[in-house]
């Protein structure tokens, strides 16, 4: 398959179905530094090639976004693996008024348009996909951003056991807020720093969370080089387990590993996990007290002393 034309990249599609990805501008919210999609202008870009993303609202959304954005007769060669999107892919595309080829390859649906599509139907799509004021939550999501329309339970059962929290903090993979607006509750905090891969999340995280004391970094935690946040007195977190819609038990492993570096002698860590992730083992080798504060409705709450 002839990539050449596709100037921009949206997510990591396997190079094995698109080639090469290095050389093309990058426009997923979950690559730090990348380029905005809602930022491009109408009609303003060469091909793009999309690794789509699971969620149909957030699909229909981001492919949406691509249509306003790429130049007439501009290709969009979008794909999803068949069981992550893959088979309503063509349903996708079509409801947003596009021709289309498709096909398939190593368990993918692949469609490719020149198609400009429908004007309404775009509009529609990118109104349902974007940022919203939820009145449940009390916050600013958006589809796509985990736990989007409801407050995640361990995250809930987290915020039943954080203590009146003081110093300088930080909130790894804050979400869009939810544990740091209650951990700037107390007014013993200084700062705290949340850290976030999903730009998306963050964008909203800054709307909830709209306070001096907040600071607001896009970094992926494998890759975390932030030497302001050496030194810190607690931190908060719900950590993710899964990455590209497959549980990956080493990501919260990793959360824990770093946590302990960011720690002062004697900083606290306060985490939520799902009983069933080995993470007891990992705490206990790097902080040197491990307590559970709870253990219900499939969740464990732990405090941790580095």
């Amino acid at each position: 398959m002839d990539t050449s034309p596709y100037a921009n990249l949206y997510g990591a599609p396997p190079p094995d179905l698109v080639g090469a990805l290095a050389g093309r501008t990058q426009y997923s919210p979950l690559v730090p530094g990348a380029q905005a999609l809602e930022d491009a202008a109408p009609q303003s870009l060469d091909g793009l090639i999309m690794l789509a993303p699971p969620g149909t609202i957030e699909r229909r959304y981001a492919i949406a976004l691509v249509l306003r954005a790429l130049k007439p007769g501009s290709a969009l060669l979008v794909l999803a693996p068949k069981d992550k999107g893959g088979s309503r892919l063509a349903g996708d595309i079509e409801a947003l008024g596009c021709h289309f080829q498709e096909s398939s390859k190593r368990h993918h649906r692949i469609c490719i348009t020149q198609s400009s599509g429908d004007e309404k139907a775009i509009a529609q799509a990118i109104a349902e996909g974007a940022p919203r004021f939820d009145d449940d939550l009390g916050l600013w999501t958006q589809p796509g951003v985990f736990s989007w329309n409801r407050l995640d339970p361990g995250s809930a059962i987290l915020l039943d056991h954080l203590p009146a929290l003081s110093g300088k903090g930080a909130d790894l993979g804050c979400g869009i807020g939810i544990l740091a607006h209650a951990a700037l509750a107390s007014d013993l905090v200084t700062s705290l720093t949340l850290v976030e891969l999903d730009a998306r999340a963050l964008s909203c995280a800054r709307r909830n969370v709209n306070e001096t004391r907040a600071h607001f970094v896009q970094a992926d935690l494998r890759k975390l080089n932030e030497p302001a946040l050496k030194g810190l007195d607690f931190i908060v977190m719900n950590p993710p387990f899964h990455n590209g819609g497959a549980e990956d038990k080493s990501l919260g492993q990793i959360f824990i590993k770093t946590a302990a570096g960011l720690l002062r002698k004697g900083g606290r860590l306060y985490c939520v996990a799902n009983r069933h992730l080995p993470y007891e083992a990992v705490l206990k080798e790097h902080f040197r007290r491990v307590d559970v504060l709870a253990d219900r409705d499939g969740f464990k709450i732990f405090e941790a002393l580095a």
